[in-house]
């Protein structure tokens, strides 16, 4: 490992250079370029996913860490890993202080693979126009999740009213072992389905993509029956025109599947790591219709996947922002009525 300590983005680059020869590195064998923005608290969970997707995903992790953009003085603070703890990844992880943060494009930019596609994943809550990040405008591929907002419901809202192709969440990455069970389950009939019931918290967004999900595939309006003592999604139920119920009940690490005449059966639903959640994701670096139906049926907007693939840059800087704001709240403290 490099450590480089209040450098420049053409030290970064060299070093990293040096690094790769160093270790034998060869920029061809990487698949893409993975950039994560996360907060310092979080930089080594977001490693550790990125590990376990580099060993299908062979990639350059870039690792984004902002911190105080109103700071006097910009400041770049890097570390450089090739191999290593991070198995198949190149790792560069940059801590930007300052206006600097505003411009992180100018130090990732130099060091993306050439002639690869380009992931950026927020491990941390997004903005909420994913145009006013730069490093969001230049990917491929973008992944959000859900989860990590104070309101996950809200937030998969305004994913589908920011929504461009070529956008994901992790929710929906959550939702593959269930949408697999529920999709077998139909394998020995032509039933049609008439009613659908996810029983999950009022706050979960996988529930929510999944009821989007079933929706969209089924031509229903699926019932979502809020279960707030559960920690996440318990249960999926099917009502078949001919007659016949279909359950799906999560029970730790499995599913007990009920069908009206059959026996029950117990299926396989292991929680996955972050990693393997983030490697289904780099699997496709192209858009996702079926999770854009999902996504617009969750939010009530439809068309998500004819909307421009491409976004347009929009600057935005949070400071100022906070500046302007503070400023209005003190200016109508200041006109308050005594």
């Amino acid at each position: 490992m490099i450590g480089l300590w209040d450098t420049t983005g053409n030290e970064v680059v060299k070093a990293l250079a040096a690094e790769r020869r160093s270790a034998g590195g060869v920029a061809s064998g990487m698949a893409l370029t993975l950039i994560v923005v996360v907060d310092e608290k979080r930089v080594r969970e977001a490693e550790a996913a990125a590990t376990i997707a580099a060993a299908a995903h062979p990639c350059r992790l870039l690792v984004v860490v902002r911190s105080d953009v109103e700071r006097e003085h910009n400041r770049l603070d890097a570390e450089i890993v090739v191999g290593g703890r991070l198995g198949p990844c190149e790792a560069v992880v940059t801590r930007m202080y300052g206006r600097l943060a505003l411009h992180a494009e100018s130090v990732v930019m130099p060091l993306l693979v050439p002639d690869v596609p380009v992931v950026t994943w927020w491990h941390a809550e997004p903005p909420e126009e994913i145009a006013t990040d730069f490093l969001g405008v230049v990917a491929d591929r973008r992944i959000t999740d859900a989860a990590q907002a104070a309101d996950p419901i809200e937030a998969l809202r305004q994913r589908a009213r920011d929504y461009a192709p070529g956008d994901t969440d992790l929710a929906w990455s959550r939702i593959t072992p269930w949408r697999t069970l529920v999709a077998g389950a139909f394998d020995t009939t032509q039933a049609r389905v008439t009613e659908a019931t996810v029983v999950a918290p009022r706050t979960d967004p996988t529930a929510a993509l999944m009821c989007g999900w079933l929706g969209g595939r089924l031509g229903i309006e699926p019932r979502w029956e809020h279960a707030d003592g559960q920690p996440r999604m318990r249960e999926v139920q099917l009502r078949c025109a001919n007659g016949d119920e279909l359950t799906l009940t999560r029970e730790d690490s499995t599913a007990k599947f009920r069908r009206t005449g059959q026996a029950d059966r117990d299926l396989p639903l292991v929680r996955r790591p972050l990693g393997d959640e983030l490697a289904e994701e780099l699997r496709r670096l192209d858009a996702d219709q079926v999770y854009a139906e999902a996504l617009g049926a969750a939010a009530g907007l439809s068309g998500l996947d004819d909307r421009p693939a491409q976004r347009v840059h929009v600057w935005k800087d949070p400071a100022t922002a906070r500046r302007a704001e503070a400023g209005v709240t003190t200016h109508a403290s200041t006109n308050a009525p005594s």
